[in-house]
């Protein structure tokens, strides 16, 4: 019975050995990883806290920090849809900075972790990279969706609000994301379009429009006489309250557009705000068809 007792008491012994000579530097480590995972935790939750700041703006009228330094071509005619434009830009690019935050804080915690448990990161990152080189050439339309969807946000190509002809479709922007921009067309009609798949954008609701009104005449019709009514009821219909405030330079009349075996077309065009060139064109062609009729000048049949 003394050798099983001695056995043990030397096996006790050596342990507590072991404990006196590695446990300080085992809980010194414990204590590093622990401390790193809380930093790392807490770092995210302060970045993150930053960028909801900076995509959130204080009223309407204000657009978010975040946005500030970008260029923003959103047209004062859309209203109430420049609010919704601009926090949608603003969500958008704070997700993509808060997943950034996550991967790059939680990357160098993870990488610290292994430094402590004395394991060499090199070979993992070299993994990791040619799985990721792998997973990118799977995935090369999502990853090029991806990256024009952030570029279309940052330059601000269009936005919720916009009449656009993305080539695919032609409408109106109704939601902007990074994968996937959805427009509806005049026929009701919605469209899911790629950002990769989009090789060129017209907008008609940046900077100014331009309404065009083509007005159809008879072959015997006086186009000196036709010249002189058009003009004077062109500048007549953009003085009235209704088309004044959309209105940014005086009509003019550009003349012959075309000849064809049925007729001549007579072009007006005026410079209006983004988005209300349509709306202006059936205003102005309500008032000078019968202004061409009241006149006794030929329309074509």
């Amino acid at each position: 019975m003394v050798e099983p007792t001695r056995s043990m008491d030397v096996e006790s012994t050596l342990a507590v050995d072991w404990w006196v000579a590695n446990g300080p530097k085992i809980a010194e480590g414990a204590l590093r990883i622990a401390l790193t995972v809380l930093i790392a935790v807490v770092l995210r939750f302060l970045l993150r806290r930053l960028i909801d700041r900076l995509t959130r703006s204080s009223s309407e009228e204000r657009k978010p920090k975040l946005l500030r330094p970008l260029r923003e071509r959103a047209p004062q005619a859309l209203g109430v849809l420049v609010s919704e434009r601009r926090e949608q830009r603003a969500k958008t690019i704070g997700s993509v900075l808060k997943s950034v935050t996550t991967i790059v804080v939680f990357g160098i915690a993870f990488i610290q972790v292994l430094t402590e448990l004395g394991m060499d990161p090199a070979p993992i990152l070299t993994s990791a990279g040619i799985l990721g080189v792998a997973v990118g050439f799977g995935a090369q339309n999502l990853v090029k969706d991806f990256l024009s969807g952030m570029f279309m946000m940052l330059e601000d190509q269009y936005g919720v609000g916009d009449v656009v002809d993305l080539g695919p479709a032609t409408g109106t922007v109704e939601s902007v994301g990074l994968r996937i921009t959805t427009i509806r067309d005049t026929n009701g009609t919605v469209w899911y379009v790629r950002n990769g798949e989009i090789l060129r954008v017209g907008n008609s609701s940046q900077g100014f429009a331009v309404a065009v009104v083509d007005l159809p005449l008879a072959y015997g019709a006086n186009l000196a006489s036709a010249t002189e009514v058009l003009t004077a009821a062109a500048e007549a219909a953009v003085a009235e309250e209704s088309l004044e405030k959309d209105v940014i330079d005086k009509a003019q009349v550009l003349g012959v557009e075309k000849v064809t075996p049925e007729g001549i077309t007579m072009r007006v065009t005026v410079k209006v705000r983004p988005g209300r060139q349509w709306a202006v064109q059936r205003a102005l062609r309500a008032k000078l068809m019968p202004a061409l009729e009241d006149s006794g000048i030929s329309l074509k049949a």
